[in-house]
Protein backbone atom coordinates (compact mmCIF):
# COMPACT_ATOMS: atom_id res chain seq x y z
CA UNK A 1 0.00 0.00 0.00
CA UNK A 2 1.68 3.23 -1.20
CA UNK A 3 1.90 5.77 1.85
CA UNK A 4 -0.16 8.84 1.63
CA UNK A 5 1.58 11.86 1.01
CA UNK A 6 1.72 15.08 3.24
CA UNK A 7 -0.10 17.79 2.59
CA UNK A 8 2.11 20.96 3.46
CA UNK A 9 -0.93 23.31 2.63
CA UNK A 10 -2.65 22.08 5.92
CA UNK A 11 -2.83 24.98 8.31
CA UNK A 12 -1.87 24.07 11.74
CA UNK A 13 -3.16 26.57 14.07
CA UNK A 14 -0.98 27.98 16.38
CA UNK A 15 -1.12 28.88 19.88
CA UNK A 16 -3.46 31.87 20.61
CA UNK A 17 -1.42 34.82 21.90
CA UNK A 18 -4.84 36.98 23.03
CA UNK A 19 -7.18 34.07 24.91
CA UNK A 20 -10.44 34.18 23.32
CA UNK A 21 -13.45 35.61 25.39
CA UNK A 22 -15.44 32.69 27.30
CA UNK A 23 -19.21 32.91 28.19
CA UNK A 24 -19.53 33.20 32.26
CA UNK A 25 -20.52 29.81 32.60
CA UNK A 26 -16.93 27.92 31.18
CA UNK A 27 -15.58 30.86 33.38
CA UNK A 28 -17.66 30.10 36.65
CA UNK A 29 -16.76 26.34 35.65
CA UNK A 30 -13.23 26.75 35.52
CA UNK A 31 -12.84 29.17 38.56
CA UNK A 32 -15.00 26.40 40.98
CA UNK A 33 -13.37 23.54 39.82
CA UNK A 34 -10.01 25.62 41.06
CA UNK A 35 -11.66 26.33 44.39
CA UNK A 36 -11.87 22.62 45.23
CA UNK A 37 -7.94 21.71 44.33
CA UNK A 38 -6.94 21.08 47.51
CA UNK A 39 -2.97 21.33 46.01
CA UNK A 40 -3.27 25.28 44.62
CA UNK A 41 -4.67 26.42 48.05
CA UNK A 42 -2.14 24.65 49.65
CA UNK A 43 0.16 26.92 47.66
CA UNK A 44 -1.94 30.24 47.75
CA UNK A 45 -2.11 29.66 44.03
CA UNK A 46 -4.71 32.07 42.74
CA UNK A 47 -6.18 32.16 39.19
CA UNK A 48 -5.50 35.37 37.84
CA UNK A 49 -6.93 35.21 34.14
CA UNK A 50 -8.93 32.38 32.27
CA UNK A 51 -9.62 32.84 28.63
CA UNK A 52 -10.40 30.56 25.94
CA UNK A 53 -7.52 28.11 25.56
CA UNK A 54 -5.43 30.02 27.84
CA UNK A 55 -4.90 30.06 32.10
CA UNK A 56 -2.65 32.35 34.13
CA UNK A 57 -2.24 30.79 37.91
CA UNK A 58 0.22 33.18 40.40
CA UNK A 59 1.74 32.19 43.93
CA UNK A 60 3.29 33.86 46.75
CA UNK A 61 7.48 32.71 46.36
CA UNK A 62 7.19 32.20 50.28
CA UNK A 63 10.04 29.85 52.31
CA UNK A 64 7.35 27.47 52.42
CA UNK A 65 7.72 26.31 48.81
CA UNK A 66 10.81 26.81 49.13
CA UNK A 67 14.37 24.37 48.10
CA UNK A 68 17.14 24.19 50.26
CA UNK A 69 18.89 26.92 48.80
CA UNK A 70 16.07 29.56 48.92
CA UNK A 71 14.35 29.22 45.65
CA UNK A 72 11.00 27.32 44.49
CA UNK A 73 10.88 23.85 44.74
CA UNK A 74 10.71 22.99 40.53
CA UNK A 75 7.67 20.80 41.92
CA UNK A 76 6.15 23.60 43.00
CA UNK A 77 6.85 25.08 39.43
CA UNK A 78 5.42 22.14 37.62
CA UNK A 79 2.02 21.82 39.76
CA UNK A 80 1.71 25.52 39.19
CA UNK A 81 2.34 24.96 35.68
CA UNK A 82 0.56 21.61 34.87
CA UNK A 83 -2.79 23.21 36.85
CA UNK A 84 -2.48 26.06 34.24
CA UNK A 85 -2.33 23.70 31.46
CA UNK A 86 -5.22 21.66 32.82
CA UNK A 87 -7.49 24.57 32.85
CA UNK A 88 -6.47 26.17 29.92
CA UNK A 89 -7.75 22.70 28.06
CA UNK A 90 -10.61 22.48 30.33
CA UNK A 91 -11.89 26.04 28.65
CA UNK A 92 -12.46 24.37 25.56
CA UNK A 93 -14.02 21.05 26.39
CA UNK A 94 -17.91 20.58 26.58
CA UNK A 95 -19.43 21.05 30.25
CA UNK A 96 -20.02 17.47 30.89
CA UNK A 97 -15.77 17.25 30.59
CA UNK A 98 -12.34 16.89 33.31
CA UNK A 99 -9.27 16.71 32.45
CA UNK A 100 -6.36 14.84 33.05
CA UNK A 101 -2.78 15.07 32.40
CA UNK A 102 -1.29 11.52 30.80
CA UNK A 103 2.03 13.47 29.92
CA UNK A 104 4.34 16.22 30.57
CA UNK A 105 7.98 17.51 29.97
CA UNK A 106 9.44 20.42 31.94
CA UNK A 107 12.53 22.03 31.50
CA UNK A 108 13.58 24.11 34.55
CA UNK A 109 15.43 27.22 32.77
CA UNK A 110 16.75 29.52 35.64
CA UNK A 111 15.97 29.16 39.54
CA UNK A 112 12.73 30.58 40.70
CA UNK A 113 13.10 33.58 43.48
CA UNK A 114 11.30 36.79 43.96
CA UNK A 115 8.23 37.84 44.98
CA UNK A 116 5.82 35.93 42.76
CA UNK A 117 5.67 32.80 40.51
CA UNK A 118 3.30 32.84 37.36
CA UNK A 119 2.00 30.19 35.56
CA UNK A 120 0.85 30.66 31.96
CA UNK A 121 -0.77 27.64 30.62
CA UNK A 122 -2.01 27.70 26.94
CA UNK A 123 -3.30 25.11 24.26
CA UNK A 124 -1.56 24.41 21.42
CA UNK A 125 -3.66 22.11 19.97
CA UNK A 126 -7.11 20.75 21.14
CA UNK A 127 -8.13 17.21 20.26
CA UNK A 128 -11.18 15.21 20.57
CA UNK A 129 -9.74 13.38 23.79
CA UNK A 130 -6.21 14.97 23.75
CA UNK A 131 -5.26 18.17 23.92
CA UNK A 132 -1.61 19.06 23.83
CA UNK A 133 -0.29 22.37 25.96
CA UNK A 134 2.26 24.48 26.87
CA UNK A 135 3.07 26.17 29.66
CA UNK A 136 5.70 29.05 30.78
CA UNK A 137 6.43 30.01 33.99
CA UNK A 138 7.90 32.95 35.55
CA UNK A 139 9.54 34.59 38.39
CA UNK A 140 8.47 38.11 39.26
CA UNK A 141 10.20 40.55 41.48
CA UNK A 142 8.74 44.46 41.11
CA UNK A 143 9.27 45.08 37.47
CA UNK A 144 11.41 42.35 36.80
CA UNK A 145 10.09 38.54 35.10
CA UNK A 146 12.44 36.00 34.93
CA UNK A 147 11.42 32.86 32.51
CA UNK A 148 12.02 30.27 34.46
CA UNK A 149 10.36 26.83 33.31
CA UNK A 150 8.56 25.75 29.74
CA UNK A 151 6.33 22.94 30.11
CA UNK A 152 4.77 20.80 27.53
CA UNK A 153 1.77 18.60 28.39
CA UNK A 154 -1.13 15.91 26.99
CA UNK A 155 -4.12 16.23 28.49
CA UNK A 156 -6.77 13.54 28.13
CA UNK A 157 -10.91 14.03 28.57
CA UNK A 158 -12.85 12.48 30.21
CA UNK A 159 -16.58 12.46 31.14
CA UNK A 160 -17.61 14.17 34.73
CA UNK A 161 -19.20 11.33 37.31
Amino acid sequence: MPATPIDHDVEVAEPTRRAERLDAATVARVRESFARQGAMATLDAELEDVGGGRVVIALPIEPRVSQQDGFVHAGVVVAALDSACGYAALTLMPDDAEVLTVELKVNLLAPAGGSRLVAEGEVVRAGRTLTVCRGEGYAVQGSERVHVATLLATMVRRRTG
